[in-house]
C-alpha cells in the first residue's frame, strides 16, 4: 500500500513536550521544527501560508478566465512596466526566445500587444502592451484591488505600519531563497 492508502496511525502526529502532555503536531510543522527549532505555528504564519498559496493560484485562475496562458498573462504584466524586446521578455519569463515569440504572436493576434520598431535599432522590435491588454488585466484584477483597498482603509496608521513590517520581513525571508 502507498502512504496515501495506508490507515493513519492516530498517534503518529502527536508529540510529547518535555513539560507537558502529548499534543497534536502537524507533520509539516514537525519537519520545519527539526531544522528550525525556534519555529512555532501561529495564526499569522497560517494566514501567511494561505496568502502565499492563494497568490500562487491567482495567475492561473485569471489567465483561465481571460482565455490566456499563464505565460501570456505574465507577459502582459511585464509589458505594463515597460516595452521590451522578445528576447528580454523570454528572459523575464524564463523561456526560450522561440517560446517568447509564440507568446507575443498570440498576444498580437488578440490585440493585447503590438510589435514596433526598436527606437534605436531598426533591426530589432519591441513589444508594447495595448490598451486592450491593459484593460484585460485591470478588469480581471479590479475585484481583488477593491478588496485590498477596503482592508487597507480599515486599518489605523499604526496597524498599517505593523502589517507592512510583517509583510516586508516575510518577503525578505522568502527572497533569501532566491
Amino acid at each position: 500500500m502507498s502512504d496515501i492508502t495506508q490507515p493513519r496511525d492516530r498517534d503518529a502526529n502527536r508529540a510529547t513536550p518535555v513539560d507537558g502532555p502529548p499534543v497534536d503536531v502537524d507533520p509539516g510543522t514537525a519537519g520545519v521544527q527539526a531544522v528550525v527549532p525556534s519555529y512555532r505555528p501561529s495564526g499569522s504564519l497560517d494566514a501567511l501560508q494561505e496568502l502565499v498559496d492563494v497568490a500562487g493560484q491567482v495567475p492561473h485562475e485569471v489567465a483561465r478566465q481571460a482565455g490566456l496562458s499563464v505565460s501570456e498573462l505574465h507577459s502582459l504584466r511585464h509589458l505594463m512596466s515597460a516595452p521590451m524586446g522578445p528576447v528580454e521578455l523570454a528572459r523575464e519569463l524564463g523561456v526560450t526566445s522561440a517560446a517568447s515569440s509564440g507568446v507575443v504572436d498570440r498576444l498580437v493576434a488578440r490585440g493585447h500587444a503590438e510589435r514596433r520598431p526598436h527606437p534605436d535599432d531598426r533591426r530589432r522590435t519591441v513589444v508594447v502592451i495595448t490598451e486592450s491588454g491593459r484593460l484585460e488585466i485591470f478588469s480581471r484584477l479590479a475585484p481583488m484591488f477593491a478588496g485590498l483597498a477596503d482592508i487597507d482603509a480599515a486599518l489605523t496608521d499604526d496597524e498599517r505600519a505593523l502589517v507592512e513590517r510583517y509583510l516586508r520581513g516575510a518577503t525578505a525571508a522568502m527572497r533569501a531563497l532566491m
